[in-house]
């Protein structure tokens, strides 16, 4: 097998904010690994003809390989209605709140998730969202319109809890 220095350094600078926007996607740690490791894989065979910069084809292949997964995959949990009970002060309003704005994210269709996740998590340029996806400017803004709007009359973020999706990008 041949080996490829810059790779190996791309993926350990990069990997970290590839994964967030694999994650952000995907909703799901483990599918977001999987989805950065695909897309990694892709790209990995092709390595000697990427130009300098190789992150927008990195990303690109995330997002050709993110909108093309047809099937849903079951995790293999099953939320349990009730916690159990601890005896320490409950902190988790803002695990709440944040949880439901996940939530409420992945419930939108895919190509509209992708624009807010790149416009207002990865904090691109309406063109280079454009570009990324291959649609317009005015599809990109059609998008973001239709996805905020959804966001904002949402079922779960309704019950008196604000929801700024654009404050949401400190994943932890």
């Amino acid at each position: 097998m041949t080996t490829r220095p810059e790779f190996a350094e791309f993926v350990s600078a990069r990997s970290p904010a590839l994964l967030r926007t694999a994650y952000l996607l995907t909703g799901d740690w483990a599918l977001g690994e999987d989805l950065l490791q695909t897309a990694l894989a892709n790209c990995w065979r092709r390595w000697d003809r990427l130009s300098d910069h190789p992150e927008p084809y990195v990303r690109q292949a995330m997002l050709t390989t993110f909108l093309s997964w047809r099937r849903r995959r079951w995790n293999g949990e099953v939320p349990t209605g009730e916690m159990p009970e601890h005896g320490y002060a409950d902190s988790t309003g803002a695990v709440d709140e944040r949880d439901a704005v996940w939530a409420a994210l992945r419930r939108l269709p895919k190509r509209q998730r992708a624009v807010v996740v790149l416009r207002y998590f990865d904090d691109l340029s309406e063109q280079e969202t454009a570009r990324l996806l291959g649609v317009t400017v005015g599809t990109v803004k059609s998008q973001a319109s239709r996805a905020l709007a959804a966001l904002r009359v949402d079922a779960e973020l309704a019950d008196g809890r604000t929801a700024d999706v654009t404050t949401m990008g400190e994943v932890g």
